[in-house]
């Protein structure tokens, strides 16, 4: 059953055909998300390759089929694979070599588990993230030997556009996200609109919210129909002193015609162009007059009662316009991606529509080209339906279309097909494997790779350290023993509690009178509370000392000094403006190299927290104490948590134990302990970072290195993996990069 849709004062109507309003040109807007191509062409002519500063990848986990777009891209480069989908690697051509350590049996528990025992590994690599539980043959899916992948129906152009041929290869269209959403039937006008509650989730202006005192509204009340006008819409923003600012605004009537376009003199200071994206130039706009005010006097007259706006990240446009609008369809909403996620209008109009739009070569994009693109999309999922879309395989396609657009379907299939095997191959090289004799896989047996099978890890150590200077890509596996089930589940039970202890604060004491709403809200000012219990019969306020908390201090300690936290600031309290606010400001955050800002996986929105990473751990502190200061009244301190630990403690049960409880180990897990005379774990957790940490010394600088936990997978559970990254001696970031 539908859910209810919410829009006041408007009236659902179905009809057989939409009316159409003439026209005359252009718009466009999609500022900051082309930012990955912008940020390589600004670099200077490189001297090492080296890995962006964060990880692009939803919520931290990388796939290992993303694992084997990394590989194939490291061995031949965008001249032949499109960029990873999930990370950016710089200056591909720089590389020497690529070795890949798979410590087989082990998993993001363990690491965990025994964090302070693998210091080299979380003190040398930064880039850290999470893998999903392995399948039967962890190589082969990360090397790409699987069966073929199942890529849904590629694209054929036919008459200007990009349409699927009838599917030969089964696909799930259930889990779709826009069968999902809007079900496999055809769907009118409508049912495309966006709810009030979605507008008010994606940040839209809407009538009588705080932040849109001062917007005009369009007039448009009238009932919406199916038959009710489309209007393309696209803005220009430029940066000035108090944020961004309209430059130019394009309406585009639905026979594809532009009905306006007016260069927009902002009423403040401009401190960026943004021409790279807008096209737009001082000399451009100096003889322009137009004010905002005069942009929305000819809005309101043109549009009629019952218009539908139609526009790519449409509530930017809105914004920047300082207009409420109540009918509108955002096509990066429309075409619904997998964990909030959105398509780019360039990709969707490619994969679509089969056409070209913002090329790299032009300054800037073509506004009316965008708004033109916006609306034709909008049209082919109302001619098609959910269900023609779906069959698209959407989500398998813009994973291999980064960077440049394959020719044609073959070469989709190829790229999607081809293993690192064969890229090693087509430029005459050959994949070293280092394995025990008794771990079987796939890649043993496969052509173009030398396998040297070994007794015991100490025997593929020492032959490591001979053969992986003779080979371009090495992969050295060693394997461990799995712990129990019953070991498994204790340690699992153990560490929760062990995180949940350190991230509970033990304040007081209080009395009975003590104002709980008051006491709330202070607590939540310094980041989301999980929950809060009141103890009145204590008089002694501690953190309770047991076995789990004994070196919590140390633990806190290592994890500020962890390679991914260093350089690295959290702060509370920030507001949908702060990002703005930091980039007008960006004099006084120097070495400031990343922004991150989580989102509600759900909803969309961002959180009231963010991380700001510096080049420095100088940088780090001198901007804490700018942002905790008088003028921006921040809370903050340096980071604790890596981006995939807190992803992980996201999901981690309400764990909390009262003051004063003391913690027995469970028998199962000392019994199980004391039957691991040969490898005690936290021993060998020791012992093999120290040995895979100086292999890792002994490589030539410029090599890719990968250090992979595959996690486990048996009839009594799963855990998720662990992967972590570098480049040996790797050329530090000064880019900032905004993860949105």
């Amino acid at each position: 059953m539908e859910p209810e849709r919410e829009r006041s004062g408007s009236t659902f109507k179905k009809g057989r055909k939409r009316r159409r309003i003439p026209s005359k040109l252009v718009g466009a807007a999609e500022a900051m998300r082309s930012r990955w191509d912008l940020e390589e062409r600004q670099q200077p002519v490189a001297k090492k390759a080296r890995l962006s500063t964060i990880l692009f990848a939803e919520n931290c986990e990388v796939t290992h089929g993303q694992l084997c777009e990394l590989l194939k891209y490291a061995v031949l480069g965008k001249s032949s694979f499109p960029k990873p989908s999930w990370c950016q690697l710089f200056h591909q051509n720089h590389l020497k070599n690529v070795v890949v350590f798979i410590l087989q049996g082990l998993s993001q528990l363990h690491f965990y588990k025994f964090y302070l025992e693998f210091g080299f590994l979380r003190k040398a690599f930064k880039h850290k993230f999470r893998l999903p539980p392995p399948s039967s043959d962890f190589l082969a899916d990360i090397i790409g030997l699987q069966k073929k992948q199942i890529i849904g129906n590629l694209p054929k152009a036919m008459e200007g556009s990009l349409h699927f041929a009838s599917s030969k290869i089964s696909i799930n269209l259930q889990k779709d996200p826009i069968i999902q959403k809007y079900g496999s039937k055809k769907v009118g006008l409508t049912r495309c609109l966006l709810t009030k509650e979605e507008m008010k989730t994606y940040h839209f202006p809407l009538q009588g919210f705080p932040d849109c005192e001062n917007f005009v509204p369009t007039k448009c009340n009238g009932s919406v129909t199916d038959n009710s006008p489309l209007f393309g819409l696209d803005c220009e923003m430029c940066l000035t002193s108090k944020g961004r600012e309209l430059t130019r605004i394009s309406l585009v009537a639905e026979g594809g015609g532009c009905v306006m376009d007016e260069l927009v003199k902002p009423d403040n200071k401009i401190v960026d162009y943004l021409t790279s994206f807008s096209g737009i130039t001082k000399k451009i706009l100096k003889p322009v007059t137009t004010k905002l005010k005069d942009v929305q006097r000819q809005l309101k007259i043109l549009l009629p009662p019952d218009a539908v706006l139609v526009g790519h990240s449409l509530d930017l446009d809105l914004r920047a316009l300082k207009m409420i609008h109540p009918y509108v369809i955002d096509t990066s909403l429309l075409y619904v991606r997998e964990q909030g996620r959105r398509f780019k209008l360039r990709f969707l109009a490619k994969a679509i529509l089969g056409k070209d739009i913002q090329c790299p070569d032009r300054l800037g994009h073509d506004a009316t080209e965008d708004a033109r693109t916006t609306l034709e999309l909008a049209r082919y999922f109302l001619k098609y339906g959910p269900k023609k879309i779906a069959e698209l395989n959407l989500e398998a396609l813009a994973r291999h279309q980064e960077s440049q657009e394959p020719r044609n379907t073959a070469e989709v299939v190829q790229q999607l097909n081809t293993s690192v095997l064969e890229c090693l191959d087509s430029v005459g090289q050959k994949l070293l494997f280092l394995t025990r004799e008794a771990d079987a896989s796939a890649l043993s047996s496969s052509k173009n790779c030398q396998t040297i099978k070994c007794l015991s890890n100490k025997e593929v150590l020492e032959q490591a350290r001979v053969e992986i200077p003779l080979f371009p890509f090495s992969i050295v596996q060693f394997s461990f023993e799995p712990f129990s089930p019953n070991l498994t589940e204790e340690m699992n039970k153990r560490i929760k509690i062990k995180w949940t202890e350190m991230s509970t604060v033990y304040a007081g004491p209080f009395n009975k009178n003590c104002n709980l709403r008051a006491l709330k809200r202070l607590f939540k000012s310094f980041g989301p509370v999980r929950s809060m219990t009141l103890v009145l019969e204590t008089h002694q306020v501690q953190r309770p000392v047991t076995e789990l908390t004994l070196d919590c201090d140390t633990l806190v300690n290592e994890l500020e000094q962890d390679s991914e936290n260093r350089g690295t600031i959290y702060l509370s309290g920030v507001s949908e403006t702060f990002k703005e606010h930091l980039l007008q400001q960006c004099s006084l955050f120097l070495g400031l190299e990343a922004m991150i800002l989580p989102k509600d996986l759900k909803s969309g929105k961002h959180k009231r927290y963010c991380f700001l990473r510096f080049k420095t751990f100088g940088s780090a502190q001198r901007a804490l104490n700018i942002l905790t200061g008088k003028d921006w009244k921040l809370k903050g301190r340096h980071a604790l948590t890596p981006r995939h630990l807190h992803a992980w403690l996201r999901g981690l049960p309400h764990e909390s134990r009262l003051p004063g409880v003391r913690v027995i180990p469970p028998p199962s897990e000392q019994e199980a302990l004391q039957m691991l005379k040969v490898d005690h774990p936290k021993i060998a957790a020791w012992h093999w970072g120290r040995k895979i940490g100086k292999l890792y010394h002994n490589l030539c600088s410029g090599t890719l290195c990968l250090i992979l936990l595959p996690g486990t997978k048996s009839t009594h559970g799963s855990l998720s993996g662990l992967g972590l990254m570098g480049i040996k001696d790797e050329e530090e970031s000064t880019t900032p990069n905004m993860c949105l």
